[in-house]
């Protein structure tokens, strides 16, 4: 956490009895805050609570339609985003807003390029000042590198450069960590903390528990739109702050116990191989079975998903689907074998945006329940996206409500129905939680689960080791596009997960020997050029 601020009489940024409304929907009630200048106040609610509206207020984007921001003590009236950053408030969203054809310097400075004569770009001083400042923040990044050939981590890199290039008082960062690795999230926050001084201070939105207690000297728990409480994080347990942000206690969940070995083999994949990355992945999928994925950034889970539904080309390896064996070219014929795939980008690749809640739920079944000689059964389709908008809890005013203006935890439950609504035997949930508040979490957990009972075979990609113990049957662990091992549910652990996590598939495995567990059995250590 940040050392204890120099006292002040003021808070840095206060609000005061906000409230904010949209057709059909009362977003912000009486909504209070108060950041203290040099600390971190992470903002915390289930989605939907209220969090990006409020933060779309301080950053300009909208107005309120009640209530008063205080700034240093002095009255705040924002006329929008660049008034905003004018003032000393600069907000780094969730979602990028970066211009992938530009470099890296372009993109920190675009609309202050330095310039020669008041009228030709000065390209050279522009890069000169990326790069000092991307010196003095101790950032990866190449100020000449296309931000369209970057990773998403290096992305969010040059979106927390471009806010710190305004020198802010008051820094927001709305789920700042979505796409970081440990490594990563520990470069952030020491980033934070050389930013923290008496006269600054940060608003920390996050669903991660274990990093505001790591981060925060104090949260803000917001509810249904309304203010909750606001308590220091020293003092106060994680299970509190859950409480208070739902509403209700969560239970703590053992791991599921081992899936039977007599249950059928529904899915086997063997040798699957791609130019760009796998390497003879090979699994099986059991009816009923929660199989879950863990491993580094780029170790090729995302890329197996996406090689199993023919969304990447494949270079080699057989799918057998109930004995049989198949072949998917395309993602319409992983849907027609029954497979559906829920992106870790449900906004690019899961969902339509501009459409309604039931055009998205019902998409995917379409021709195959709501039509007949191409007229779709508009009571029909209604009727099935109400009733995955309820069982599923889903906040929206109407199945009719355009889909973009739903919060993200809310759009990741859309597209959850839509594959639900497709009956699929097979589904494949890439971070099926990211970006989604605890509460939600527990409804994704309890639904994943009900689908396993009910015969339902799930692969579950993510990130976090908790939510791979917690619902997973059995483990395949990844390291640069091969399986380093499969753990059955009893012998998974966090500490053997990052072991096989960072075990390098070729090398010797003496070392995994000494800890006593197992060397890898997938013969992942064989030399490719003795096979070929």
């Amino acid at each position: 956490m940040t050392e204890t601020a120099t006292p002040r009489t003021l808070p840095l940024l206060e609000v005061e009895g906000v409230d904010k409304s949209f057709p059909g929907v009362r977003a912000l009630s009486d909504m209070r805050l108060e950041l203290r200048a040099g600390e971190v106040l992470a903002l915390v609610g289930e989605n939907g609570a209220g969090k990006s509206t409020l933060m779309k207020l301080l950053s300009g984007i909208h107005t309120p339609d009640t209530g008063t921001f205080t700034l240093d003590g002095e009255p705040l009236t924002i006329a929008g985003p660049k008034h905003a950053t004018e003032l000393g408030i600069s907000i780094i969203h969730q979602e990028f807003n970066l211009v992938p054809h530009l470099t890296v310097a372009q993109n920190v400075f675009i609309g202050r390029e330095p310039r020669r004569a008041r009228l030709l770009l000065d390209e050279r001083r522009l890069v000169r000042d990326a790069r000092e400042l991307i010196g003095r923040l101790h950032l990866p990044l190449d100020p000449n590198a296309v931000v369209g050939d970057l990773t998403v981590a290096n992305q969010q890199m040059v979106e927390i450069a471009k806010a710190l290039s305004y020198d802010p008082k008051v820094l927001i960062m709305d789920e700042p960590t979505a796409a970081l690795n440990d490594a990563e999230v520990a470069t952030l926050h020491e980033l934070i903390r050389r930013f923290v001084r008496p006269e600054t201070g940060v608003i920390y939105i996050s669903h991660r528990m274990e990093e505001i207690r790591r981060i925060a000297d104090r949260v803000t728990v917001i509810r249904d739109g309304q203010y909750v409480d606001t308590v220091d994080v020293a003092a106060t347990s994680t299970r509190e702050i859950i409480a208070m942000m739902v509403g209700r206690t969560l239970a703590d969940h053992a791991g599921p116990q081992g899936v039977r070995a007599d249950r059928e083999v529904l899915l086997e994949v063997t040798g699957l191989s791609t130019k760009a990355l796998l390497k003879d992945v090979t699994f099986d999928l059991r009816a009923g079975e929660i199989l879950g994925f863990a491993g580094l950034m780029g170790a090729g889970r995302t890329e197996t998903a996406r090689a199993i539904v023919g969304a990447d080309p494949v270079d080699g390896g057989v799918l057998t689907l109930r004995g049989s064996r198949i072949r998917i070219g395309h993602p319409a014929d992983a849907v027609r074998h029954g497979i559906g795939y829920l992106s870790e980008d449900r906004k690019r690749y899961g969902l339509l945006l501009d459409k309604d809640v039931k055009a998205n739920v019902t998409l995917g079944a379409l021709a195959r329940r709501f039509t007949t000689a191409g007229f779709v059964h508009d009571r029909a389709a209604r009727a099935a996206a109400s009733e995955y908008v309820g069982s599923l809890r889903i906040k929206t005013p109407s199945v009719d409500q355009t889909t973009k203006f739903l919060s993200g935890g809310n759009q990741q439950k859309v597209v959850i129905a839509k594959w639900l609504a497709r009956d699929c035997d097979i589904l494949i949930f890439d971070e099926p939680t990211r970006g989604i508040d605890v509460g939600a979490k527990e409804e994704i957990y309890q639904l994943l689960n009900e689908l396993a009972e009910q015969g339902k075979s799930i692969i579950m990609i993510s990130s976090e080791l908790p939510e791979v113990l917690r619902m997973s049957h059995r483990v395949v662990v990844m390291s640069e596009g091969r399986v380093t091992r499969i753990l059955d549910a009893a012998e998974a652990s966090q500490e053997t997960i990052m072991h096989y996590a960072t075990l390098r598939p070729d090398e010797n495995v003496e070392d995994a020997k000494e800890l006593g567990l197992d060397p890898v059995e997938t013969g992942a250590a064989e030399d490719e050029e003795g096979k070929a």
